[in-house]
């Protein structure tokens, strides 16, 4: 099927629109760190349900150990790391300002690309991270009137973690096409979300944060928040994520997954009811655009 890679990146950006929405209501509701681990606890549930049907086994314990390796390392610092940074956000930013500051990850696995795997870093590569940091600057700088000089429009702690965010799934993202080869996409990403259950196990029983966690469950709002976005989020939207990975380059991959900050602008007016300001638009453009020209 031709453009299957493409179209696999585009499904990942609507998925991830959804899961973004989804996650910030129930990361308001239980805390970041609950919604991690829950939403992981889900979506792997749905991966034993597709492995034993579509490849007739519970766990990928066929992948080479390169793979368990890569695809590790690439859910601790995509899954654990990363998302740990980009939910946190959502208790200070709302999803659709962490998801444009999301869109330096390709910039950023493009660099890590270049210094890994030694891919080359030209002049239009350089124009589209300006055209990034431009669309991201213009929606989170605002001038103040008295003294002329920028200052941010949201919480600086609230755009740190959403960069945080940003620099997980662009590392992520580098060793996830090296370990995923040419196995299965789904089985790839449910390596991924193993280790990233592992992990933020470890991660809330050193932090002493376990109170919150019976409450995803309980919750009927946070529960039903939280399966929508476990299923469009780690399950479908990651998986589809690997698909593109594996059929196209890395570098429309990422631009195509990167366009969320324009999809998410009309549903998070409509349904989250949060206002949509013009320089909001014109930035998420912008920065979509500096993804598509960094990879020309």
């Amino acid at each position: 099927m031709d453009y299957f890679g493409e179209i696999a990146g585009l499904g990942t950006a609507i998925c991830w629109t959804a899961t973004a929405m989804s996650f910030q209501y129930a990361s308001r509701r239980i805390g970041s760190l609950s919604v991690n681990l829950i939403r992981l606890l889900f979506a792997f549930a749905f991966y034993l349900i597709y492995s034993k049907i579509f490849l007739n086994q519970w766990l990928p314990l066929d992948a080479s150990l390169k793979s368990w390796i890569y695809l590790s390392l690439s859910g601790l610092i995509g899954f654990v790391l990363g998302d740990f940074f980009l939910f946190k956000s959502y208790e200070y930013i709302s999803s659709k300002i962490s998801m444009l500051v999301m869109s330096l990850a390709p910039p950023i696995s493009a660099l890590l690309a270049w210094i890994m795997m030694g891919e080359v870093i030209t002049g239009m590569n350089l124009l589209g991270m300006g055209l990034v940091l431009g669309g991201v600057s213009t929606v989170v700088l605002k001038k103040e009137r008295e003294n002329g000089k920028k200052q941010l429009r949201y919480p600086l702690k609230g755009i740190l973690l959403a960069l945080g965010g940003a620099i997980g799934q662009g590392v992520g993202s580098v060793f996830s096409k090296i370990g995923m080869g040419d196995y299965d996409p789904f089985a790839s990403s449910q390596i991924r979300v193993i280790t990233g259950i592992i992990g933020f196990i470890i991660m809330i029983s050193i932090m002493r944060k376990w109170g919150n966690v019976p409450q995803g469950f309980t919750d009927s709002k946070a529960r039903k928040a939280l399966l929508i976005g476990s299923f469009f989020g780690p399950f479908l939207g990651v998986s589809l994520g690997m698909v593109a990975f594996k059929y196209t380059t890395l570098g429309i991959a990422s631009t195509l997954m990167a366009t969320v900050p324009v999809f998410i602008l009309l549903p998070s007016h409509i349904i989250m009811k949060e206002k949509l300001t013009l320089n909001e638009i014109i930035g998420a453009f912008i920065a979509v655009a500096g993804i598509v020209v960094f990879f020309l």
